[in-house]
């Protein structure tokens, strides 16, 4: 009996799952903020390509075979040296942006040595991707680690809010206008929860995955290639610790909307949740220079999603840090599942007053 029971419930599951996705895909306003945010995150990505080919020359030094290949380049202003050490030389006293030197190496047969990071505006002037050697490395620029705590902040911020609110409403509207009374004749209280759950996160996870893919190709597409190096492990492990983050935010959203039975009320019942939301957006912009703030970010479950993908660009963690950062994530999502599973059980045909969580709990 249990094995038949399983599949009925999976499909009732699925049938709530993909309730909420379509309600969601044809909601004009949800299509026109995703349309509007990922062109807004292409649109700025493009811009950087487009302002680092467009630069005023760029100073290099040059020798041997390197020196016909820089001087291809209208955008290259270029000092002829006799020998690779002299080119290097010229890059260590700042005298020049970078040095292009021949390279046995197999492939286009020079290499760019720079001082300190990776000259990126050069890098885009060539719109190929030579061998590239730094003398003196250096830490994530501070102002690229300011724009990586926005992004990775307001990704989060804007994506949790936006599909969080869509569930606390949902839950309310159901209950104003009674469909919930029906829905719950048909499906268990549980597999009404989880089928909203997952729909929303499901959507949630995509548009993430969206704005990272096209995050990456616009950086691929427009030369920025070292950036999509630096970028590419940070990005993918916030979409994982967002995909099951956002399960957790999306459980505390509809056990905290469930309290109540007006959408007057959504506001403050959910009020909660919203500022788990608003922290990392805030600690992470404020404190993104700061070891310490953002060692404790990442293992808190609710900014884990934001604070461990930003260790990982900076270069902070070790490699066994994102694994158990995950784990707590995950173990703690289990936790608020089934806590908000009882509130959301006790509290759904509660109509009138808001129910105390007291009350819910121990209902």
């Amino acid at each position: 009996m249990s094995s038949n029971r399983m599949p009925v419930a999976g499909s009732r599951i699925a049938l709530v799952a993909m309730r909420e996705i379509r309600m969601k895909l044809r909601s004009k306003a949800f299509l026109i903020s995703t349309a509007i945010l990922m062109l807004s995150v292409l649109a700025s990505i493009v811009a950087a390509g487009i302002f680092g080919s467009n630069q005023s020359k760029t100073e290099v030094a040059a020798t041997g075979s390197a020196v016909q290949v820089a001087e291809a380049y209208e955008n290259l202003l270029v000092t002829v040296s006799d020998s690779a050490e002299a080119a290097i030389q010229l890059v260590e006293e700042g005298r020049v942006e970078a040095a292009l030197v021949p390279t046995a190496t197999p492939g286009l047969g020079f290499k760019v040595v720079a001082k300190d990071s990776a000259p990126e505006t050069l890098l885009a002037q060539l719109g190929v991707f030579p061998e590239l050697q730094v003398l003196h490395p250096q830490k994530i620029n501070p102002l690229l680690a300011y724009f990586a705590a926005i992004a990775f902040g307001l990704v989060f911020f804007i994506s949790a809010m936006t599909f969080g609110t869509t569930i606390a409403q949902s839950v309310v509207e159901e209950k104003q206008t009674r469909i919930v009374e029906i829905l719950i004749s048909a499906i268990p209280v549980r597999t009404l929860l989880t089928g909203k759950v997952i729909g929303n996160s499901i959507l949630a996870f995509a548009q993430i995955a969206a704005i990272a893919a096209l995050a990456s190709i616009g950086l691929a597409a427009t030369g920025q290639l070292s950036l999509l190096g630096q970028f590419g492990p940070s990005i993918a492990w916030f979409v994982v610790f967002f995909a099951f983050g956002f399960v957790m935010l999306a459980a505390m959203y509809a056990a905290t909307a469930s309290l109540v039975s007006r959408q007057e009320d959504v506001g403050s019942a959910t009020s909660p949740v919203m500022i788990l939301v608003m922290l990392p957006y805030i600690l992470v912009i404020s404190f993104n220079s700061n070891p310490l703030v953002l060692g404790i970010m990442s293992y808190i479950p609710f900014s884990a999603p934001v604070g461990m993908p930003m260790r990982i660009f900076l270069g902070q963690a070790q490699w066994w840090e994102p694994v158990l950062s995950l784990l707590i994530l995950l173990a703690t999502t289990a936790v608020v599942i089934l806590v908000g599973a009882r509130i959301y059980s006790n509290a759904l045909l509660r109509t009138g007053s808001r129910m105390k969580l007291s009350e819910a709990l121990a209902g």
